[in-house]
């Protein structure tokens, strides 16, 4: 039974949902639904009741929550201890993919300096996912931007950024110096997709519901904003998007922050927040 199936069962246990649990878990709700059937299927005994109704947690589905909740605990502490005494191990860092932060190289440098012997492995994560696989427990750590659900995270703000309107360079409003919510409300937004962080999620559309197109990357946005004439926000300062797109500075948006987060305190998760605040002061 591996600790990814154990973290996804405690998830829909928590939640009683299994669209509330991918959410939380940055997955869709098709392959959470798999990993249950197959954990139960393991196991020999069904571990909810589903019905119409509603997710409700049968007998030996209410026993292993708490066994699951242990083991899981029991791991983050070995985790802890081994890295501890070894002193060198790995580490796994996410990162969004629109990371173009000079700081990232600077900070790359100085962890490796103080860590010569740990492995760094990093994941890069769609837009879908401001915490990069931090909650389903593919990363230790996450280098990324909110603002996002803090629930259950440890987040420590680098920087903040100001934010800007992505538009195609023949757009109408690409002559002015600045732009406002207001200028953009009759606009269609690029979208990400259903299940994202709603908190994520409405920021980037400047806290409004909107409608467009669906993206998940970087360059999806991009190619959103030149074929289809829609609209988004990206942080400032972005790099030049190319001759056929340009960024407006946005004034009546708060700035986005640059953070770190993590769920366990480990002596590398410790030591790498340490580094970035150093570097990024």
């Amino acid at each position: 039974m591996e600790l990814r199936t154990l973290r996804y069962f405690v998830a829909v246990a928590e939640e009683l949902h299994f669209g509330r649990a991918a959410t939380r878990l940055y997955m869709s709700q098709p392959p959470l639904s798999r990993a249950i059937r197959q954990l139960e299927a393991d196991l020999g005994t069904a571990l909810f009741n589903r019905s119409s109704a509603g997710v409700t947690l049968t007998a030996a589905g209410t026993a292993l929550l708490a066994d699951a909740r242990n083991l899981l605990a029991q791991a983050d502490q070995v985790r802890t201890r081994v890295a501890a005494v070894a002193g060198a191990t790995s580490l796994t860092v996410g990162i969004l993919s629109d990371s173009t932060d000079p700081d990232i190289s600077r900070l790359a440098a100085a962890y490796r300096a103080r860590h010569p012997n740990v492995d760094i492995h990093i994941r890069e994560a769609d837009l879908d996912d401001p915490t990069c696989g931090l909650r389903a427990g593919l990363v230790d750590i996450a280098l990324t931007r909110g603002p996002f659900d803090q629930t259950g995270l440890h987040v420590v703000e680098l920087r903040s950024d100001p934010v800007g309107v992505v538009l195609r360079s023949d757009d109408p409003l690409a002559i002015r110096e600045s732009l406002t919510l207001a200028d953009l409300a009759d606009r269609r937004w690029f979208q990400f997709p259903a299940g994202t962080d709603p908190i994520w999620q409405s920021y980037w559309n400047g806290n409004q519901p909107r409608e467009g197109p669906v993206v998940r990357a970087v360059q999806e946005c991009l190619q959103s904003v030149l074929w289809n004439a829609t609209i988004g926000l990206t942080p400032l300062p972005h790099p030049n998007p190319g001759p056929e797109l340009t960024t407006i500075p946005l004034t009546d948006l708060p700035p986005s922050p640059v953070v770190i987060a993590w769920t366990t305190s480990t002596p590398l998760t410790l030591s790498f927040t340490q580094t970035a605040r150093t570097i990024y002061r």
